[in-house]
């Protein structure tokens, strides 16, 4: 008996939203400000849902992931677990 090993996700929007944000922030170049940012999520083919969550932000530079993961869960409700 063969088992199916788990599909691979297609692309960056096949994945979670928590993952897609964390791959943003990974690939981003610190400092960024949000249209940085936008841009990031535009390069690596996030969602449409996580293209508008980083154009929320507001306008201002970010020092690192750390400054901008609370504004992102204030903004779009718990459980995001990244």
């Amino acid at each position: 008996m063969t088992t199916a090993s788990p599909a691979s996700p297609s692309s960056p929007q096949d994945l979670s939203i928590d993952t897609q944000i964390a791959d943003v922030l990974q690939a981003a170049h610190w400092p960024a400000n949000k249209d940085e940012l936008v841009d990031v999520a535009r390069e690596i083919g996030a969602s449409n849902e996580v293209l508008t969550m980083f154009d929320g932000l507001p306008e201002q530079d970010y020092a690192n992931a750390a400054a901008v993961v609370p504004l992102l869960a204030g903004s779009f409700g718990p459980g995001l677990g990244i």
